[in-house]
């Protein structure tokens, strides 16, 4: 078979790069611009709706059904996903399918978020009459306030007009950026409305690495017989025989009380090297105050420690004794660091 020739960029090649590279500008500039307009906005007018859209979910007995078509439909069903992995009970409803049944997934308990640019939709007519049949709030997400979808919305976010990025102003794409833009502000100020925390957050998100990550260090660590424990005054060729059947490289060493009193790690052996090792008291060669974290933390947090002290390992204790220790060859393994 003849061997192939390697590509070789051409002339004109490189102005195709240059001109895809200038398109993909002119895009990110127009969603920018998008985004300036959304925070110019809530300064003025939209501050007040927004305000009054947050208040309204927190009061809600109910969840927050997102709803849209198209690409709206697309970004609402990102914004459900992200309100439900923060706090806020959230999931989609096709605004199409809605009236074909699934408008009883809907209870009076709910609150409804609904998205169209244009506010004209003949697809959300079921589901506007049904918001305003049984009492349940509508939030419009629209660059119309006057539309028939902000017309029959209780609260309207109406988003600032702006160019799509498509050089025919026909594609829609600084519009869905900016409605994701505004669902996401609105998942974050519900977040710390509610003072939801990291540890709540892990509830919701137990796989992949972010669930590895808000692990506790409890969930990792080393613990029981596995970890490597001598009372202060023991000999180091006790301590050493402690170190090598645990295979951990180090010691930990406690007081009468149990509580931590220092460590002995390789390190200190390679540094504290003289004739009479084996015959010193581990109290004369250890590291007081060594690096710990608590058997609550987060597994996240024991990264940073390690990263910053640049350490291999961290003494998981509770009440000041040691319970566990934290390698970072376990975060690995865990799929955190």
């Amino acid at each position: 078979m003849p061997s192939r020739k390697p590509l070789v960029a051409t002339p004109s090649g490189a102005d195709d790069a240059d001109a895809a590279v200038q398109s993909a500008l002119r895009t990110l500039d127009a969603g920018t611009s998008g985004i300036a307009a959304i925070v110019a906005a809530l300064q003025g007018p939209l501050g007040a709706a927004f305000t009054a859209t947050v208040e309204l979910i927190r009061q809600a007995k109910g969840r927050v059904i997102v709803t849209g078509l198209g690409k709206s439909g697309h970004v609402a069903r990102k914004i459900a996903a992200t309100l439900a992995s923060t706090g806020t009970p959230a999931f989609f409803v096709h605004a199409a399918e809605a009236g074909h049944g699934d408008l009883g997934m809907i209870t009076t308990d709910d609150v409804i978020v609904a998205l169209s640019w244009s506010g004209e939709q003949p697809e959300m007519k079921n589901l506007v009459n049904y918001s305003a049949r049984f009492a349940i709030p509508m939030i419009a997400v629209t660059s119309n306030a006057e539309s028939s979808l902000g017309s029959a919305a209780r609260i309207v976010l109406e988003l600032p007009k702006a160019r799509e990025a498509c050089p025919h102003n026909l594609a829609p794409t600084t519009s869905t950026l900016m409605q994701a833009a505004i669902g996401d502000a609105l998942a974050i100020a519900l977040l710390e409305s509610r003072g939801f925390t990291a540890l709540e957050f892990a509830k919701f998100h137990p796989g992949g690495k972010l669930g590895a990550m808000l692990k506790h260090t409890s969930d990792l660590m080393r613990s029981g017989d596995a970890v490597p424990l001598k009372p202060l005054g023991t000999t180091m060729s006790d301590a050493l025989v402690e170190m090598s059947a645990k295979g951990l490289g180090c010691v930990c060493i406690v007081d009468a009380r149990g509580l931590l009193a220092g460590i002995i790690t390789d390190g200190d052996l390679r540094r504290q090297m003289r004739p009479d090792l084996m015959t010193a008291r581990v109290d004369e060669i250890m590291t007081k105050s060594p690096r710990t974290i608590d058997r609550s933390s987060l597994a996240s947090e024991a990264v940073e420690l390690l990263n910053s002290a640049k350490i291999m390992m961290l003494i998981v204790t509770e009440a000041g004794k040691p319970v566990g220790i934290l390698h970072l060859h376990d975060l690995l393994r865990a799929g955190v660091a």
